[in-house]
């Protein structure tokens, strides 16, 4: 069971290093939105490249800071059953949704998203805009690594579950989060 251990906390770690470090990302997609308008409304000038730069960086938070998110609790979920469960019963519920749920759901957008990443590479997709960013098929490629990072995430999850369940790991805190 130490091995199962080892693989969860890896991936939990994995998850943690990408989500605080995209969550720069922001600060950066305000700053430069900031910077987009003080240039067109006060002198006059534009970039579409900076503006398409500011949708990338806001693909990449959310692809990329789901595996975290998910990791720390926050995705939404329908919370009548949740959040009055015993320890036991989430765990169980953590399992069958990612088994049933999250990890057959990645599957499918994977699959159906290969072809859609894969057309866009062979070709080396660029902006329709003509100062655009140059590289929409590596944009594109991040659908890719956010289904691998939630399927990984979700076997996280599976395994935690696992361990709690036989009695091999303590249950996991709570992490307060508002309800609205």
């Amino acid at each position: 069971m130490n091995g199962l251990a080892s693989v969860a906390r890896t991936i939990d770690r994995m998850s943690e290093f990408v989500g605080r470090n995209v969550a720069w990302l922001a600060l950066v997609m305000v700053l430069i939105q900031f910077a987009v308008v003080l240039a067109r409304y006060v002198f006059g000038v534009g970039s579409i490249a900076v503006q398409e730069s500011i949708i990338y960086s806001h693909a990449l938070l959310f692809l990329l800071g789901s595996s975290f998110t998910l990791l720390h609790g926050g995705h939404v979920r329908v919370d009548i059953f949740y959040a009055d469960a015993t320890p036991r019963s989430k765990a169980v519920i953590d399992l069958l949704g990612s088994v049933f749920l999250l990890i057959p759901v990645c599957i499918a957008i994977f699959i159906l998203s290969w072809n859609y990443v894969s057309s866009s590479w062979e070709i080396l997709e660029v902006s329709r805009e003509s100062s655009g960013i140059e590289y929409v098929y590596a944009l594109k490629t991040v659908i890719l690594l956010f289904c691998g990072m939630m399927i990984l995430q979700g076997c996280s999850t599976i395994l935690h579950s696992i361990l709690f369940l036989t009695g091999n790991e303590a249950a996991p805190q709570e992490e307060k989060h508002e309800v609205i």
